[in-house]
């Protein structure tokens, strides 16, 4: 009842005074963010924390979750609209979305993407409520040897499941991200590593900067190099009857949503795996099958709901073991550290109430979330029409203020310009971004981790191997890494296919 309680009060706090205002701004311009091509949620959130570092705390928090959750379901619109996802988050929802809109059905697609959205956000905000303190407890028991293992894991996980096609390009990426959280002093003696006498390079690369450059100029980049795109002209249908036609599949909804949370539980993987994930799920389990692809609802229900979920699902490993569920929630990671919020296994012990705050931030966003999307659907058609000709430009000067005004050091910028470059090649040669962004984040737990475990065990490794969450952690990394190989995976299937012949000849 403690937990009900702070919920209910933070929502209450937040109806009556200013804060209120704030979550309505922030929501409708993470959905302008979101549907306009080429900007994403994590460059929205990015680009907003810079803006905030003057704000309380709570206050700032609060305008990035807004942000964040309005940014997911806003790239929808362009989805729908544009068949261009407006975030990677929403690329599923293009498959179904855009049929419709085609169809002349764009207003009641609009609503169900709208519903689902607001499923996935209840559900994985019950799941945030109900979790997170329990995994804090959990938490509570791990040491230096397992948050190193915990690190490593994240890493597999991420470079695995946004590089399906070659996992190999997924773990280089969170490798190389690594590799640049070594750049600086470390963390115990203040000894500096890879700065060559420079002291800019000293101070390490700051995470805001580089994820700045890899996902905001990196983005405008590649979106310069796209043809440009039209909007679905025509008429638009009623939004009313999409409401509707979403209640009809209530099980898709919720089974959509507890599969996007799981999903963005998983240190790295986030919004985007959910909704796939989801998608996969629904079709596997509908009566409408052969409508996937060509048009359907349930479809577009399952991907919005999946993609929705994660938000609150990637909040619970951020709040709770202080890794983020994506890269969005990295952003808002070193956000509230920041602002003096320290996000990690002692947070029930030492902010009971924040983790509920956040519960109840994420219900009134996506509260505005629905309101806004239901009643602004034509409006927002405008805001697709303006011409990346004239958006870029604007962008690119807000994401190199944003980098200054960090520190106010023209480094950042720098910083900023070379991993706007670095990240362009890599998407070129189909990396993957979030794996990079996420060892950068979780360079710092890593090699503090290990340091300080060497210090605990006198140098001594076997610790690393031996405590029971440990080898848990170890041993879930190398399964990993083994059935990811191509090898590994025929030998399994030539095992199966085996056991089947043996199992045919038995019977006859």
């Amino acid at each position: 009842m403690t937990g009900l309680t702070s919920f209910l009060a933070e929502i209450l706090a937040i109806a009556t005074s200013f804060k209120l205002i704030d979550v309505f701004w922030a929501t409708l311009l993470g959905i302008i963010v979101g549907s306009l091509p080429g900007l994403t949620a994590t460059l929205g959130v990015a680009l907003m924390t810079t803006l905030t570092f003057s704000f309380e705390g709570e206050r700032a928090i609060l305008i990035l979750i807004c942000m964040y959750v309005g940014a997911i379901y806003g790239g929808s619109r362009s989805a729908i609209l544009l068949n261009i996802p407006g975030t990677p988050a929403n690329a599923a929802t293009a498959l179904d979305g855009f049929r419709l809109a085609r169809a002349g059905k764009a207003g009641s697609a609009m609503a169900i993407a709208t519903t689902g959205s607001f499923f996935g956000s209840l559900i994985g905000m019950v799941a945030l409520a109900l979790i997170a303190p329990m995994l804090a407890e959990i938490a509570l028991s791990f040491g230096a040897f397992e948050f190193f293992w915990l690190a490593v894991f994240g890493v597999l996980v991420a470079g695995q499941l946004t590089a399906l096609d070659d996992p190999l390009k997924g773990w280089i990426a969170g490798f190389l991200g690594l590799f640049v959280a070594m750049i600086g002093q470390e963390g115990i003696h203040a000894v500096p590593r890879f700065s060559y006498g420079n002291t800019d390079l000293s101070g390490g690369i700051g995470l805001l900067p580089a994820m700045v450059g890899a996902f905001g100029v990196a983005e405008i980049l590649t979106v310069m190099r796209q043809n440009n795109y039209e909007v679905v002209r025509g008429k638009v249908d009623s939004v009313l009857m999409g409401v509707r036609q979403a209640l009809r599949y209530r099980i898709t909804a919720l089974r959509s949503g507890l599969i996007g949370t799981f999903m963005g539980l998983v240190p790295g993987v986030g919004e985007d795996m959910g909704s796939w994930a989801s998608y996969a799920a629904a079709r596997v389990g509908s009566k409408e099958a052969d409508q996937f692809g060509k048009g359907s609802r349930e479809g577009l229900l399952a991907a919005e709901t999946g993609n929705n979920a994660a938000v609150p699902g990637a909040l619970i490993p951020v709040l709770t073991l202080a890794v983020p569920g994506s890269a969005p929630a990295a952003v808002l990671l070193a956000a509230m550290i920041v602002h003096g919020i320290r996000p990690g296994p002692l947070i029930m012990i030492e902010a009971p109430g924040f983790v509920f705050q956040v519960v109840a931030m994420v219900f009134m966003a996506s509260v505005a979330m629905t309101l806004l999307g239901l009643l602004l659907t034509r409006p927002l058609l405008l805001v697709l029409r303006v011409r990346r000709e004239i958006l870029m430009p604007i962008i690119f000067v807000l994401c190199t203020v944003g980098a200054f005004a960090i520190a106010s050091r023209m480094f950042d910028v720098w910083v900023m310009l070379f991993f706007g470059l670095f990240g362009f090649v890599l998407r070129e040669l189909k990396y993957p971004m979030a794996p990079l962004i996420l060892g950068i984040v979780l360079g710092d737990i890593l090699d503090k981790s290990l340091r300080r475990g060497l210090v605990l065990s006198d140098g001594d490794l076997t610790p690393f191997i031996t405590r029971p969450i440990s080898a848990v952690l170890w041993v879930s990394a190398v399964a990993f890494i083994l059935l990811s190989m191509p090898i590994t995976r025929r030998l399994i299937a030539g095992m199966v296919r085996g056991r089947r012949r043996d199992s045919v000849g038995d019977k006859t």
